[in-house]
């Protein structure tokens, strides 16, 4: 399993920042590559997602679950069809940010953490529509670097959202392969 961690620091409520992961529906508008969402639910554990990823020549649509939740705290999740990846918002109330930002003054600090740890061989070829001349190898070597990509612009957006501005953003990134 491979695994991606981004976080950073917003100056809202724990609340309010739940509050938009929860929704969901907007993360086509945070996002390069996802084009679609549909919820079949209310965003408690149990609601699925269906997302429709573009990419190159290549579009898919894969569902992810809510697998449980801890307002205002975490929102967990695990994609239940395509390939084996589970993930995680986590969401802190800080007493100060974590880098001293002076935008902090007078605001609440939120840390925001999205965690993700996948399988890229998990994914089958066939399934996920790629051309017969091209492996799977060849797709995860292109795939993964947009993962982080991904990962750290969705991050971005999903702060000038919650804030109203966009702002340079410190972002923590981290991975790892086990």
């Amino acid at each position: 399993m491979r695994r991606l961690e981004v976080a950073t620091d917003v100056f809202v409520e724990p609340q309010t920042v739940y509050d938009l992961l929860v929704s969901f529906t907007e993360y086509s508008q945070y996002s390069e590559y996802l084009e679609e969402v549909t919820r079949h639910g209310d965003g408690t554990p149990g609601t699925e997602y269906e997302l429709t990823f573009s990419w190159w020549r290549l579009s898919h649509t894969t569902r992810s679950r809510v697998t449980s939740v801890d307002p205002p705290n975490a929102i967990d999740w695990r994609i239940v069809s395509t390939i084996a990846a589970r993930g995680r918002w986590e969401i802190d109330a800080l007493d100060e940010p974590t880098y001293g930002d002076a935008a902090a003054d007078d605001n609440p600090v939120t840390r925001v953490r999205f965690v993700v740890e996948y399988d890229p061989e998990s994914a089958d070829a066939d399934t996920i529509g790629l051309p017969t001349l091209l492996s799977l190898d060849w797709l995860v070597d292109r795939v993964t670097p947009l993962i982080d990509e991904e990962a750290t612009r969705v991050v971005e957006r999903v702060v000038a959202d919650l804030e109203g501005d966009r702002r340079d953003v410190r972002l923590d990134v981290s991975h790892s392969s086990g």
